[in-house]
């Protein structure tokens, strides 16, 4: 059976949880369509978001995952397509 792909919707949702994680702030004060550079993901930051992404959805994410797709809105879409496509994408 394959796994049910997340929508774009559910993808952003994680994503805002995960950088609010870091960042100790509420999911609600994440702004999808912020740089994540200016919601002060720093590099360490995105490491660990694509080491992250990694556990969480099994497709490998370069380090550069993050300044490639520099807003959650825009990481939620190619990740949606990676997992779409499947993990060689």
């Amino acid at each position: 059976m394959t796994p049910t792909v997340p929508d774009t919707a559910e993808l952003s949702e994680w994503l805002a949880a995960r950088v609010a994680d870091y960042r100790e702030l509420d999911a609600a004060e994440v702004d999808p369509d912020v740089p994540l550079a200016e919601l002060g993901l720093d590099s360490v930051y995105a490491l660990t978001l694509c080491g992250d992404i990694e556990d969480r959805w099994g497709i490998d994410a370069e380090p550069t995952l993050a300044w490639d797709h520099p807003t959650i809105t825009a990481l939620a879409t190619h990740l949606h397509e990676r997992l779409r496509t499947g993990p060689q994408a």
